[in-house]
């Protein structure tokens, strides 16, 4: 691993540490703090958070390399308190990790790297192997193979949300710039062959510009045969008939990006509450946020964005329950307890409570 890192380029290893940086520090505003209530005289419940022992994270491969992936994973477990961390990763051709993925974890200052991939590889975090400890947790983003392992050990471990394909969705009105909303279309298209990617506008001339700057612009691009299948197989164009249904369509795929560039972006941003990740305005890119301001990239995709959020310092850890009564507080709330015990036929419940006071 610390080989690696010597061997990668000055530029990349100076970005990998500030995209490091920049999500510990948004990071390290999300941790739990304990929650103190004292209900009535004589009756507290409190809530304490801990994080899990062990995570397994999970970093794509194959058509590219994730490093990336590795920071978003890792750096918020470890602002948990996570003290054990599994990286895997699919092997090349030799069965080796890419560089870039150790040099990732050289910066984190991690040292478990598994040269595995694929569903064998979320087997391998949940029910441990000869050399690989079963995790308590696994987060990371894949392909549907890896999404659809995660759900199947759900249970025996725990994992973080079920993060397929990735997908964006950008709403654009007659101010918008085609060039720069064609861009960013073909940054997520790039993704990989099974990449949505929809665009929704309330003017037909500027949607069609897009798709005609798309055109122009994908010839340039190193990944141009994988970018035309997304496109052909997955892409969407929509005129809506007004921008607030524009708007309304995007809340209602929830898609795991989405990008806003319209003549009052922010204002527009606040009409859709489901969406893994918002972009709002010209100068916020996807990739910023794939990379470089902090924000977390393993997000919700196909729609669980309505009922998901992105992967979280909290996600890390659990919550328990601690109550504490005094004899006072418990005879304050003994008739409400015996009441219900006994309307659902549930006498021992009663009986705890009214064996306090008999004893005493």
């Amino acid at each position: 691993i610390g080989g690696a890192f010597a061997a990668t380029a000055p530029d990349v290893r100076r970005a990998l540490k500030a995209a490091a940086e920049s999500i510990r520090v948004v990071h390290e505003r999300q941790r739990p703090i304990d929650d103190y209530v004292k209900v009535a005289p004589g009756i507290v419940v409190e809530r304490r958070w801990s994080p899990v022992e062990r995570v397994g994270v999970y970093v794509p491969g194959g058509r590219a390399a994730y490093p990336s992936s590795l920071l978003m994973g890792a750096v918020p477990a470890l602002v948990a308190g996570v003290g054990d961390i599994a990286i895997v990763s699919p092997g090349d051709g030799d069965g080796a990790v890419h560089p870039l993925v150790l040099a990732a974890a050289a910066v984190l200052g991690l040292d478990e790297v598994h040269a595995i991939g694929g569903a064998q590889a979320i087997g391998a975090l949940a029910y441990g192997t000869e050399t690989i400890d079963r995790v308590d947790l696994i987060v990371g983003p894949g392909g549907p193979w890896v999404t659809a392992a995660k759900l199947s050990v759900y249970g025996v471990c725990g994992v973080d949300l079920p993060a397929g394909p990735s997908e964006a969705l950008i709403v654009v009105d007659a101010t918008s710039d085609p060039r720069i909303a064609a861009a960013d279309l073909l940054c997520q298209a790039e993704h990989g062959p099974d990449s949505p990617v929809v665009l929704v506008s309330d003017d037909a001339g500027v949607l069609y510009a897009v798709l005609d700057e798309v055109q122009l612009q994908l010839p340039d691009l190193d990944r141009e045969p994988l970018i035309r299948t997304s496109l052909d197989q997955h892409g969407l164009a929509v005129v809506a008939p007004s921008l607030d249904a524009a708007l309304a369509f995007a809340d209602a795929w929830a898609p795991e990006h989405l990008t806003i560039q319209t003549a009052h972006a922010a204002r527009d941003a606040e009409q859709v509450q489901s969406a893994g990740s918002v972009f709002v305005g010209r100068w916020t890119p996807e990739s910023a946020g794939d990379y470089a301001t902090g924000a977390n990239h393993v997000l919700p995709t196909g729609g669980l964005a309505r009922s998901y959020g992105p992967l979280a310092v909290e996600n890390f850890g659990s919550w328990r329950q601690v109550q504490e009564l005094t004899r006072d507080g418990l005879e304050m709330i003994a008739p409400t307890i015996t009441h219900l015990a006994t309307a659902e036929g549930l006498t021992a419940h009663a009986r705890c409570v009214e064996l306090r006071f008999e004893a005493s």
